[in-house]
C-alpha cells in the first residue's frame, strides 16, 4: 500500500494528526484520543502504520506480561510526494479530498464534545475567502504561507501550548481567462 493510500483513510489520518509535533504514544494513549472509534480498529490502523514503516516503534517495556509499545512518526514516511500528487487521477483527488474533510469534521465534532471546548476563547475560525491570483501571486502566497507555517510545525507539546488543527484549502473555483 503506497503512502497515499495510506494516509486517505480518516482514522490512519487521526492516527498521524495525533501523532504530530514529536509525540510519542501508545496505541491505548491513541485510543483516549479517538473516543469515536473503536479500539479494535485504533489497534488495526496502528499495525498498518507501523508495517509501513509511517510509524516506528520508539520504545517498548513490560507492562503485566504484555509489551507496551511507544511509537513516534516518522515524518519523512508520513508525505505524500510531489510525484504522487501529479500521478493522482482525479478520483484519488475527491478520495483523498473527502478523506480530508471526514477528518476534519470528525476532530471538530471530537472538540465540541469536551466539556472544556470554548469556540470563543479558543480562537476557533472556520473562514472561507475568494481571492484573485495570477499564476506569480499564487506561488507568492503559498510561499508566504510556507514561510510563516513550517517554523511553528517543529514546536514541541508544552505547559501554555495546545495542539490546533490548521487545514489550509487552496483551489480554483473558476477557470482563468
Amino acid at each position: 500500500m503506497d503512502t497515499l493510500e495510506l494516509l486517505a483513510h480518516p482514522v490512519r489520518l487521526r492516527i498521524v494528526h495525533a501523532m504530530s509535533g514529536g509525540r510519542e504514544l501508545t496505541t491505548a494513549q491513541l485510543c483516549a484520543r479517538l473516543p469515536d472509534t473503536s479500539k479494535a480498529m485504533v489497534y488495526r490502523h496502528v499495525d498498518l502504520l507501523a508495517t509501513a514503516g509511517i510509524l516506528a516503534v520508539a520504545e517498548e517495556r513490560r507492562v503485566r506480561g504484555a509489551v507496551e509499545r511507544r511509537y513516534r512518526l516518522r515524518h519523512d514516511r508520513a508525505a505524500v510526494d510531489a510525484e504522487a500528487v501529479a500521478a493522482a487521477t482525479p478520483d484519488d483527488h475527491r478520495r483523498v479530498f473527502a478523506t480530508a474533510m471526514a477528518v476534519l469534521v470528525a476532530e471538530f465534532n471530537a472538540y465540541l464534545d469536551r466539556e472544556s471546548s470554548d469556540p470563543a476563547a479558543d480562537l476557533v475560525g472556520y473562514r472561507q475567502h475568494a481571492v484573485w491570483l495570477s499564476r506569480e501571486e499564487l506561488e507568492e502566497l503559498i510561499g508566504e504561507l510556507r514561510r510563516v507555517l513550517v517554523p511553528r510545525l517543529t514546536n514541541q507539546p508544552a505547559a501554555d501550548r495546545a495542539r490546533y488543527l490548521l487545514s489550509p484549502i487552496l483551489f480554483p473555483v473558476e477557470p482563468s481567462g
